[in-house]
């Protein structure tokens, strides 16, 4: 009974491992047809081309933010890395249309669960592009940033991608 109370508390990595947050073809950030992104002004990254219009948490963690107009999702992972993924570009400008959020604020999630749906074939017709970067956010408090796979196709939920480690 003590034990409970005075144990040991469960220490968190300070490494974690995303894992591939939709399916499609994987690139560097360096290849997003958006400066923001290219020159990572928002933090490192990489970005996925989607082949399906599915979009899954990459790690264990806290929802956030969902963007009002449903492009995006910022999950805290366990060791306090921001993750933020942007569904395709210029997608603000869509007003929500075409997206489906299936989370919301304050829900824990694990890799693989379903955060956004989206139709890429009005993403396309609409906006500027469907590339969809992954960002961190919060480089303050990340050591290091490594890309597992640094192109190529991936399946979601199944390739580890980056691997982020908080100082």
């Amino acid at each position: 009974m003590f034990k409970n109370l005075f144990g040991k508390k469960e220490e968190v990595s300070k490494t974690i491992e995303l894992k591939a947050y939709a399916t499609g073809r994987l690139v560097s950030i360096e290849e997003v047809p958006d400066p923001v992104f290219a020159e990572k002004m928002m933090g490192e990254g990489v970005a996925i081309i989607p082949s399906e219009g599915k979009i899954y948490a990459p790690i264990e963690g806290e929802v956030v933010r969902v963007f009002p107009r449903k492009h995006a999702v910022v999950i805290q992972a366990q060791n306090g890395a921001e993750i933020l993924i942007h569904i395709g570009l210029e997608t603000v400008s869509m007003k929500g249309e075409g997206f489906t959020t299936h989370v919301s604020e304050g829900k824990k999630v694990k890799a693989g669960d379903l955060l956004v749906t989206v139709d890429l074939n009005l993403v396309k017709e609409k906006a500027k592009d469907i590339i969809t970067p992954l960002v961190i956010t919060n480089a303050d408090v990340i050591e290091q940033v490594e890309k597992t796979i640094s192109s190529g196709d991936v399946i979601a939920s199944q390739h580890n991608i980056l691997t982020v480690t908080a100082k």
